[in-house]
């Protein structure tokens, strides 16, 4: 595709690389065959295709609308697009970009910007975001149906393995996690206890960052980043690795390199963060063996594993769960259509809840034929917003690995 961009963003550290994924993109149209919104909406503009035509008007020069905008905040960023892409358009990136550039440009209606502030200063901070979800699971019953699907009850996180490894890894509390789902990182403390591997939390470290960066407010989110590396790095001598029980921190924090690359003080221990990064799921695998002799026989009924995107299209990891799983003796099944989104996404299924739960359902629908007596996934988002919608139990696959071997 052929470009010519406006000066104001002409020669920037934006607008080379937005340049670079425009010149990418030969307007094939595969992606739009793999795009949730796109397949509910059926408008151009609601699908890759239309959104990076809207892009490239933006970043030369043409006018900027609340039309346009509205286009941009549809989509999930679910990524889905750049694993169906011939040509590799890094897509994710060229949205982050034409984003921040229209939100300079178009004042949000009153209620959008107070929606936006509240949850980019609210969720990222577990000091305001804990007391809040606690308070508002006393009045749970009191709340529209909206909130009382983001405030599920919180199971007991059980206890933190005591014993110490030569084995060393950091884990990412993260912000949302430690008060909706604390047993995620316990469990995962306990089963990799089991196998040798020790956990610790670096106390100062808190939001990956992707929240801020992905509401447009990217210098916040950029510090919040820093501030991660800062808490880490005098520990990243004793460790062998960081590892991600969210795969959607897990996907921000690996492009931690590139977001920093122009940030002289941070770019190269960014670059060394994002290189020590793993999913969980890249780690288990270490321990199929032995996870399999242990296991064998534990775990009965069919379990149907939810893919987050974050995963196989952020991170582009597939098959690792499963693979786990399947050593562990577990019959897991994928749904149909398992590649597309659940709606989660981050804050998108408060700021387009219509197109959430629509998604929702659908995904929901499709789990549900398997006949699985239990859904597993592998991020704290797609957990809550899935288990909002059913009766089936929705957990992190780790816990389902973690009550197995307790039994």
């Amino acid at each position: 595709m052929q470009t010519n961009l406006a000066d104001f963003i002409k020669g920037t550290p934006d607008g080379d690389e937005a340049d670079s994924i425009l010149r990418a993109c030969v307007h094939c149209g595969f992606c739009t065959a793999t795009c949730p919104t796109y397949q509910i909406l059926g408008d151009e503009l609601d699908g890759p295709r239309g959104r990076i035509y809207l892009i490239k008007q933006v970043l030369e020069g043409a006018p900027v609308t609340r039309k346009t905008q509205l286009h941009l905040d549809r989509c999930l960023t679910c990524r889905n697009c750049e694993s169906t892409c011939p040509s590799g358009v890094k897509y994710g990136r060229l949205a982050d970009i034409g984003r921040k550039v229209v939100e300079q440009r178009v004042r949000r209606p009153l209620g959008e910007r107070l929606t936006r502030a509240l949850l980019k200063e609210a969720l990222p901070r577990a000091w305001i975001f804990k007391p809040a979800f606690k308070a508002g699971q006393l009045v749970r019953p009191l709340l529209s149906p909206a909130l009382q699907d983001k405030l599920p009850p919180t199971p007991a996180p059980g206890r933190w393995p005591t014993r110490t490894h030569a084995r060393k890894m950091l884990v990412l509390d993260g912000c949302v996690q430690p008060a909706m789902a604390p047993n995620i990182n316990a469990a995962s403390a306990r089963v990799l206890d089991a196998f040798g591997v020790q956990l610790i939390r670096a106390p100062k470290a808190g939001c990956c960052g992707a929240l801020r960066y992905h509401l447009n407010d990217q210098e916040a989110g950029l510090d919040d980043m820093r501030r991660n590396i800062d808490a880490w790095w005098p520990l990243l001598d004793q460790v062998e690795a960081i590892v991600m029980t969210a795969s959607g921190c897990g996907v921000t924090v690996k492009e931690y390199g590139h977001l920093l690359a122009h940030d002289g003080a941070y770019a190269a221990k960014a670059k060394r963060v994002s290189e020590m990064t793993l999913d969980l799921c890249e780690l288990v695998p270490q321990f199929e063996a032995e996870l399999g002799a242990r296991l064998q026989g534990k775990i009965a009924g069919r379990v149907a594993y939810h893919p987050p995107c974050t995963l196989q299209h952020g991170q582009q990891i597939r098959g690792k769960v499963e693979g786990v799983l399947r050593a562990a003796g577990v019959d897991v099944v994928l749904c149909a259509d398992s590649h597309l989104c659940c709606g989660s996404a981050g804050t998108y299924s408060v700021l387009q809840s219509a197109l959430s739960h629509e998604l929702r359902e659908r995904k929901l629908q499709n789990l549900e034929a398997t006949g699985a007596r239990e859904i597993v996934s592998a991020n704290i988002g797609c957990l809550t917003h899935l288990q909002a919608g059913t009766e089936t139990p929705v957990t992190h696959w780790i816990e389902l690995i973690d009550r197995a071997l307790a039994a």
